[in-house]
C-alpha cells in the first residue's frame, strides 16, 4: 500500500532545516505506527512538488533515513518502510496541547454518566461466553445474504443503492414488514405508519425525544435496559422506575403523572418475565385514564421455540395510544443496527422528519439487501435454524444448573436467548464476572439493570447465543465453583 503523499505537512513553527523537518515527519510517521512496515513512501519528485521544496532536499531526507534503516529502497520501484524500522503494533498519534476550552461549561446537554456495562470486544476468545446480543457465526447465512447484497448491488437496484432517500425508506422493506412481520405479532399497519429505524435503540430516543420534555414522567421498568435509562436522561424528564414482579410491570403501580410508559410485555428485560394476557388489557386500561401513552420494545419475539408469543400489546390497541418497536438486529446480527417503529400516522410524520434531520434515512443498500433476505425466505429459514440451536442451547443450560445448584430468577415462557439468574444473597456479582474472567468465563453483572442507588448486586443474566453447546455445563461448572463458599478465591 502507498502512502498518500497527502498526509505530509511541513508545520510553519518547526526549526532546523528541511531536511531535518522531512526526516522528522518520515520517522515519526513510522514510530508513531501510522506507517507500516513494507508501506510505499511518495516519490522523491511528489512528494518536493507537495511540499514546495527542492528534489534534492527530499532524496537527502530519504537517503538519511535509508542509511539509518527507517527506509529501504527498492531499485527502481521506490522507497518504503524497512522491515527493520521500529514500527509499533498499534498507531499512537503523538501527544496534542492541552485543549484550552472549558468543556465543563461548553457542554448543555450530557449524555455520558450512564453504568452501561462495555462488553469485551475479544469476547470471541473466551472459551465460555455467556454473554448476551452477539450471535454464532456458524448460524449466520451468510452465503445467501452475501447474495442477497450483491442483487441489491446490481443495475436493476443502482436507485437503493445511490439515490437520497431524505425521509423515505425502500418500499420493498416497509411492505414486508406490513404484510408478513407485523400480522405475526397481530398488528396491522399502512406504510404511513412505518418507520424503518437504525435499530431498537434509535426508535427509543426518537421516541423519547418527541415525547417527553421536562414537564413530562416517563416510566421505566426496574429493572430494565440500562441503555434505556442512558437516553432517558438528556430527555430531562421525570423519571420514574418501577419494580417489575413475575408477570411483569404491575399497571395499578403506575403513578398518577404518567405520560409515557416504556416496556417490555413480551419478554421482560432483563428478568425475561412474560406479561399475561389479562394484564396487557389492564395496562391498556390503566394508560386510558391516565391518557398516557406506551412504548412497547417487542425484542426477541422470533426466538420463540418453546411456545408461541404472546399477542403483541399493539395488537390489542384500540386507542393508537401504543407505539411499537422492533428490531432485525437480534434476529439476524448486532451490526446489522436495521429495526422498525409502529405507531399512528401524526407520530411517524414527526419521527420521520425527526430521522431526516439526524441521518436522513438508513442506507439505502441495507434496506434493499435486508428486504432481498426477508422476502426471499431466508429469514425464515435463519430463524428456524437460530430457534432450534437456542433450543437445545437451553436445554443443556438449565440441565447444566439444576445439576450444579445455581438458581435461575427468570426464564423466558416462550424462548429467548438468556436465562436471569439470583446468585446467594451477599454475592457480589460484578466481582465474580471479574474473577470469571481468570476462568475463561463471561456473565453480565445485574447490577447495571436497576435503578437508583440501593441496587441488588446478586442477580446476574448468562446469554446463551454465543456459546456452543458442549461448552456450556463445562462453563456453568466453573461459574458453581467460584460461588462456593470454599471456594479460595471467593468473595
Amino acid at each position: 500500500m502507498a502512502i498518500s503523499v497527502d498526509t505530509f505537512f511541513l508545520k510553519p513553527d518547526s526549526l532546523g532545516s528541511l531536511q531535518a523537518q522531512i526526516q522528522q515527519m518520515v520517522a515519526e510517521g513510522i514510530l508513531s505506527g501510522r506507517f507500516h512496515h513494507g508501506e510505499k513512501l511518495p516519490s522523491s519528485r511528489k512528494l518536493a512538488s507537495h511540499l514546495g521544496v527542492s528534489r534534492i532536499t527530499v532524496t537527502l531526507a530519504y537517503t538519511e533515513l535509508l542509511s539509518n534503516d527507517y527506509l529501504t529502497s527498492r531499485g527502481r520501484s521506490g522507497y518504503y518502510v524497512s522491515d527493520n524500522a521500529p514500527v509499533p503494533p498499534v498507531y499512537t498519534p503523538p501527544p496534542r496541547p492541552h485543549d484550552r476550552v472549558d468543556w465543563d461549561r461548553a457542554i448543555r446537554h450530557r449524555h455520558t454518566g450512564g453504568d452501561t456495562p462495555q462488553k469485551p470486544r475479544d469476547w470471541q476468545r473466551y472459551r465460555y461466553p455467556f454473554i448476551y446480543g452477539q450471535t454464532d457465526p456458524t448460524l449466520f447465512d451468510h452465503a445467501n445474504w452475501r447474495l442477497c447484497a450483491l442483487r441489491a448491488l446490481g443495475q436493476k437496484d443502482i436507485a437503493s443503492l445511490t439515490s437520497d432517500y431524505f425521509d423515505q425508506d425502500d418500499p420493498l422493506l416497509v411492505e414486508f414488514i406490513a404484510r408478513h412481520t407485523l400480522p405475526r405479532r397481530g398488528i396491522t399497519a399502512r406504510p404511513e405508519e412505518i418507520l424503518i429505524t437504525m435499530g431498537a435503540q434509535n426508535a427509543l430516543w426518537m421516541a423519547a425525544q418527541l415525547l417527553l420534555d421536562t414537564g413530562r414522567t416517563a416510566v421505566v421498568e426496574d429493572p430494565c435496559y440500562y441503555a434505556l435509562r442512558d437516553l432517558l436522561v438528556p430527555a430531562r424528564c421525570r423519571l420514574k422506575a418501577l419494580r417489575v414482579d413475575a408477570d411483569g410491570l404491575p399497571p395499578d403501580a403506575l403513578p398518577p403523572e404518567t405520560d409515557v410508559i416504556f416496556t417490555t410485555p413480551s419478554h421482560q428485560s432483563p428478568t425475561t418475565a412474560t406479561m399475561p394476557l389479562t394484564r396487557r388489557h389492564a395496562l391498556l386500561d390503566r394508560a386510558r385514564v391516565l391518557d398516557a401513552l406506551i412504548v412497547e420494545d417487542d425484542y426477541e419475539f422470533e426466538l420463540a421455540f418453546l411456545a408461541a408469543p404472546s399477542p403483541a400489546l399493539k395488537s390489542l390497541d384500540r386507542d393508537g395510544r401504543v407505539i411499537y418497536v422492533g428490531s432485525f438486529s437480534k434476529s439476524l446480527f448486532p451490526g446489522l443496527r436495521l429495526g422498525y417503529m409502529v405507531g399512528s400516522e401524526p407520530f411517524i410524520r414527526q419521527a420521520r422528519a425527526l430521522r431526516a434531520s439526524v441521518l436522513r434515512h438508513p442506507p439505502g443498500h441495507l434496506q434493499r439487501t435486508a428486504a432481498y433476505f426477508l422476502s426471499l425466505g431466508h429469514y425464515d429459514t435463519q430463524i428456524r435454524r437460530m430457534s432450534d440451536a437456542l433450543h437445545t442451547r437451553r436445554e443443556a443450560l438449565e440441565q447444566a444448573v439444576a445439576d450444579t445448584g445455581l438458581t435461575i430468577a427468570g426464564r423466558g415462557v416462550y424462548g429467548g436467548s438468556s436465562l436471569w439468574m439470583r446468585a446467594p444473597d451477599g454475592t457480589d456479582t460484578t466481582r465474580l464476572a471479574k474473577a470469571l474472567r481468570d476462568d475463561d468465563v463471561l456473565i453480565e453483572p445485574g447490577a447495571p439493570f436497576f435503578a437508583g442507588p440501593d441496587r441488588p448486586a446478586h442477580f446476574y443474566r448468562l446469554g446463551y447465543s454465543s456459546i456452543p453447546t458442549a461448552r456450556i455445563a463445562p462453563g456453568i461448572r466453573q461459574i458453581a465453583k467460584r460461588l462456593a463458599p470454599q471456594h479460595p478465591n471467593w468473595p
